[in-house]
């Protein structure tokens, strides 16, 4: 009976520690799945938007909404100090702009960071998509219309920026030419003609995801990604708050 207690006794510090480990594994498993899918999911944007996608329309299947908040600077000063919020969603309850189309979604989210007014003015957008993962498991996908399944689905919120090549690349001071002799004066004129052309042709591309989007918590989680964009981009068709990379276009600066 001695032993049979001490046995007991030890299996039961045993399974003590065991059930420590349990939810820090759990936990850690639950981190690596949301990772992965994050990884997985940023590939597919980042290469949608590069290539300037126009029918990728499962998309609308996921992007549940995208809102773009503009702020107008003039004179270098912003003029509202509460930006003007556009909501672009896939439902059909008083849409500003219905997400019924993959081109619709990726023109969104190729949105300038900045779009240039005149020489001092200019608006700077945030853009935000709502997404629903596209990867993960198969009972949270299309055409899934459990409500209660949709809403414990992975999901999160993905923030697209579109910067301009000069704007992280170069210092404006290479181009004064205030005590240069003729011959310098030329070198950093072409120079600045390279770097007008390099802005007009080559953007960085930056995705920031942060998760989970569910009511009440915060965004624990955060992951960027980083590319370099090449070719035109441009508003097309113009009117329309859509715009579109041109891999295979490049032009000079005008």
């Amino acid at each position: 009976m001695i032993e049979i207690a001490i046995s007991l006794a030890v299996i039961g510090f045993a399974l003590v520690a065991i059930l420590g480990v349990l939810p820090l594994g759990m936990s850690v498993q639950k981190e690596n799945r949301e990772e992965t899918i994050i990884n997985q999911d940023a590939t597919v944007f980042m290469n949608a938007i590069r290539s300037g996608a126009r029918g990728m329309d499962d998309l609308t299947n996921y992007v549940m909404a995208i809102r773009i908040d503009a702020t107008q600077y003039v004179n270098n000063t912003p003029s509202n100090l509460v930006p003007v919020s556009s909501w672009y969603s896939n439902s059909s309850v008083a849409p500003q702009y219905l997400l019924d189309s993959g081109s619709r979604i990726v023109g969104l989210l190729s949105t300038p960071k900045y779009l240039i007014t005149s020489d001092n003015d200019f608006v700077s957008n945030s853009v935000v998509a709502y997404v629903r993962s596209l990867s993960g498991a198969a009972s949270d996908k299309f055409p899934q219309t459990n409500a209660a399944l949709q809403d414990l689905a992975f999901s999160y919120r993905m923030i697209s920026e579109v910067v301009p090549y000069w704007t992280n690349y170069y210092n404006p001071s290479w181009f004064n030419t205030n005590g240069l002799s003729a011959a310098e004066v030329v070198a950093r004129s072409n120079l600045w003609v390279v770097t007008r052309n390099l802005q007009t042709n080559l953007h960085d591309l930056r995705l920031t995801f942060r998760w989970p989007l569910a009511k009440g918590t915060n965004a624990l989680g955060r992951q960027v990604f980083r590319t370099l964009a090449g070719g035109v981009l441009t508003n097309d068709p113009p009117g329309q708050p859509l715009f579109f990379f041109q891999p295979q276009t490049y032009v000079k600066a005008p």
